[in-house]
C-alpha cells in the first residue's frame, strides 16, 4: 500500500508540474481576453494542446469568440508545404475558413486580410534560432496590428532550447532578412511572447510604432527545463525537424547547410546531425573536431547516402554530431569549428570556394554578417571569433533581462 501511494503521489506531481501552454491558459480562463472579438489566428500544426486538439479548433468552437480567419508561415496551417516552398491563400477543408498565406506574395498581412478581425492571435511552436523564420512572420504581423490598430495575443510556448541558452554573434543589421531582422544572437533564450514584448517595447517594429500586445503566459514552465521536462508531446516544426532533439542540432549544423557544399543530414534520416560529403575522410574529421575537447559534444565517423537532395544517393562520408551534454555544448560555435577543420584538412575544397554567390549570400544572412566567412577564410581560428562575440553578448543579457517573464 506504502509503494502504492508514493507511485500515486509521483504521477500526481509529474501531471501538476507539467507546462500549461498559452493555448491552454487562455482555454482555462474561458477565453476572457478574446470575449465577444472576431479572432484571425496564425498557427500551423504545432499549435495544439497536450491532447492533440488543435488551436484552430479550439478557437473555432469557442462559444464567447468568433474565428473568422486563418494565416499561414512558412510550410502552411496545416505543414503540408516544404520549406521556402511559395503558398498561395485558399479556404481551409476543415474550417471553410479563408487561409491567408504570409509566405507567398506577401510576409506581412494586408488590411485586406485583416478585415473584419479586431485580434490577430499568435501560436506557433518555435525552436529559438534567430534563422527560423516563424518570429519573423510574428514580427510582420505585430506591425500589421498596429498599423491597423488590431489587438496581437500571443499564446506562449516553452523555447525547446531552454529559456538561458543564449549562443552567437548580434546580428549585423546591414545583413536583414526573413532568416534575421533584429540585433539579437543566433540562440536568443527567449520564449516567443518574451520576444514579441522585446520587439514591441524596444520600437524595433516598423517606424517604431507599438501594438496593443497581450501574452498570454504559460504556467509551470522554468527557464532551465529542456523539452522533456514539459510533459509536452512534440510536433514537428518543420518537415526537417521532426523531433525535440532536432531543434538544437538545428541551431549546431543549420548555418554550415546553407552553403550547400556539405551535407548536414538533411535528405537523408538524421537531419542536422551530419557533415557529409564525398571528398571527406570521416576518421580524420572525427580526429581533428575531438581533439579540440569541446564541451558536451564528441564526433564519429561515418558513411551514408542521402535518399533525397542535392547528394541523393551519393556515398558521402563524414562525421555524426553526438551531443554528450546538452548543458555545457555551445551549439552554434559548432558550425564555426566543423567549418575551420574542413578548411584546414581540405583547403582546396573550402566549403565557402566551393559554394556559389546565392548560398554565400544566404550564409552571410544566417550569421548575421559577412565577418565570420571573411575572418575563417583568412585564417582566423573559430576561437578567436567566438571571443570577439562577448562583449555584445554582454549587452544583449542586459537589455534580455528587461524583458523576461518567467524565472
Amino acid at each position: 500500500m506504502k509503494k502504492l501511494i508514493l507511485f500515486t503521489l509521483s504521477i500526481g506531481s509529474l501531471l501538476f508540474s507539467q507546462v500549461q501552454t498559452g493555448i491552454e491558459a487562455l482555454n482555462e480562463s474561458g477565453f476572457a481576453q478574446l470575449k465577444g472579438k472576431r479572432i484571425g489566428l496564425i498557427t500551423n500544426p504545432t499549435g495544439i494542446t497536450p491532447d492533440f486538439r488543435s488551436t484552430v479548433d479550439i478557437l473555432a468552437l469557442a462559444k464567447n469568440c468568433t474565428l473568422v480567419a486563418l494565416y499561414g508561415p512558412e510550410h502552411g496551417v496545416r505543414g503540408d508545404v516544404p520549406a521556402g516552398g511559395y503558398i498561395e491563400s485558399y479556404k481551409d477543408a476543415a474550417t471553410g475558413l479563408p487561409v491567408y498565406s504570409l509566405y507567398g506574395k506577401t510576409r506581412k498581412p494586408t488590411s485586406e486580410m485583416l478585415k473584419g478581425v479586431e485580434v490577430l492571435v499568435y501560436d506557433i511552436q518555435d525552436i529559438g534560432s534567430r534563422s527560423y523564420t516563424y518570429i519573423n512572420t510574428m514580427a510582420y504581423a505585430m506591425e500589421a496590428a498596429a498599423e491597423d490598430n488590431i489587438e496581437f495575443v500571443v499564446l506562449d510556448r516553452p523555447n525547446p532550447l531552454n529559456g538561458n541558452r543564449v549562443e552567437g554573434n548580434i546580428l549585423d543589421l546591414k545583413f536583414r532578412s526573413f532568416v534575421g531582422q533584429y540585433p539579437i544572437p543566433y540562440v536568443y533564450g527567449m520564449t516567443c511572447g518574451e520576444f514579441a514584448t522585446m520587439l514591441n517595447e524596444e520600437g524595433w517594429l516598423a517606424d517604431g510604432k507599438k501594438c496593443k500586445l497581450t501574452v498570454i503566459k504559460m504556467k509551470n514552465w522554468k527557464r532551465s527545463m529542456h523539452w522533456e521536462e514539459t510533459g509536452l508531446p512534440w510536433v514537428p516544426t518543420s518537415p526537417h525537424v521532426p523531433n525535440e532533439f532536432d531543434a538544437a542540432y538545428y541551431s549546431a549544423s543549420g548555418i554550415i547547410g546553407e552553403l550547400e557544399t556539405v551535407n548536414i543530414g538533411v535528405g537523408y534520416t538524421m537531419p542536422f546531425q551530419l557533415v557529409g560529403a564525398e571528398w571527406i575522410n570521416g576518421s580524420k574529421l572525427a580526429e581533428v573536431l575531438n581533439a579540440k575537447n569541446l564541451p558536451g559534444v564528441r564526433f564519429r565517423p561515418l558513411s551514408y547516402q542521402p535518399f533525397y537532395g542535392k547528394q541523393q544517393g551519393k556515398q558521402l562520408h563524414g562525421v555524426q554530431i553526438h551531443i554528450s551534454d546538452k548543458t555545457v555544448v555551445n551549439l552554434t560555435n559548432l558550425n564555426l569549428y566543423i567549418i575551420e577543420a574542413l578548411i584546414a584538412l581540405y583547403p582546396d575544397k573550402n566549403p565557402f570556394i566551393l559554394a556559389d554567390e546565392n548560398r554565400i549570400a544566404m550564409f552571410d544572412k544566417v550569421m548575421g554578417t559577412d565577418a565570420v566567412r571573411k575572418n575563417l577564410s583568412n585564417g582566423i581560428s573559430a576561437a578567436t571569433i567566438i571571443a570577439s562575440w562577448q562583449n555584445e553578448i554582454s549587452e544583449f543579457m542586459k537589455l534580455r533581462k528587461k524583458y523576461l517573464l518567467y524565472e
